[in-house]
């Protein structure tokens, strides 16, 4: 347990560049001791005594301002940065390191009984304010911009924004993903709208067939001078 806790302190710290010791991070980092207080929930949740797990997950909700229900499965060195109005639902199931930021919300859309919540696999990052609703999966990888609202399933390695989430980068092909605060690439340039990229390639396509009217009608202006040209020889 405790090489676990080690361990999951020391992927904080690679994550997070303010962070200057395992001490602090033990100490001063609510998203870490909100992941403490969901194991113990979550033991109880699972040996059915749903009372304690409850109780123990409210209280960890009011010492951190993080709500992980009970029931959520959290996988290892998951990190909640900042943390405060992060939401994670009953049956949401998170896999290994994952980061989350504040405003978080891995919430349900429907009120049928089952799986309601988002899965969510190994090295996803989900910016502050993102909201993943209903039971969709969002793969290996993935990326979710600040204030997006995913409501589909996500491929692996991308990286979504917008209200309805859509897709502005491609695939990595990269095993372990480079990682990126808030789920934000680091180059202004790779966040463009998406319809801005239509619109840029639409230019583009434009321009190009322009150059290659303006070229024909040269060749043809030229083709027509030399006819004419021809008829004032014959003439002559």
């Amino acid at each position: 347990m405790l090489k676990r806790l080690i361990e999951h302190i020391d992927s904080i710290r690679v994550r997070d560049p303010a962070a200057r010791s395992r001490l602090e991070v033990l100490f001063c980092y609510p998203g870490l001791h909100a992941i403490i207080w969901h194991r113990m929930a979550h033991w109880f949740w699972r040996n059915r005594m749903y009372f304690v797990g409850r109780f123990l997950s409210h209280i960890g909700r009011m010492l951190t301002g993080i709500e992980i229900h009970p029931g959520a499965t959290i996988g290892r060195r998951v990190f909640i940065d900042h943390g405060m109005g992060c939401v994670i639902g009953e049956t949401a199931e998170v896999g290994d390191d994952v980061t989350l930021y504040h405003g978080v919300t891995l919430g349900g859309i429907s009120l049928e009984k089952g799986k309601r919540h988002p899965t969510l696999e190994d090295h996803v990052i989900v910016g502050s304010g993102a909201q993943v609703l209903g039971p969709i999966v969002v793969r290996h990888g993935a990326r979710i911009g600040a204030n997006a609202v995913v409501l589909a399933e996500v491929p692996p390695g991308v990286t979504m924004v917008g209200i309805p989430a859509k897709q502005i980068m491609p695939r990595e092909r990269t095993e372990a993903p480079r990682f990126a605060a808030y789920g934000t690439p680091a180059h202004a340039g790779e966040m463009a709208d998406p319809a801005q990229q239509v619109i840029k390639a639409l230019h583009a396509e434009i321009t190009a067939l322009n150059a290659k009217l303006n070229a024909l009608e040269q060749e043809l202006s030229e083709n027509g001078r030399v006819r004419s040209g021809a008829r004032e020889g014959q003439r002559h």
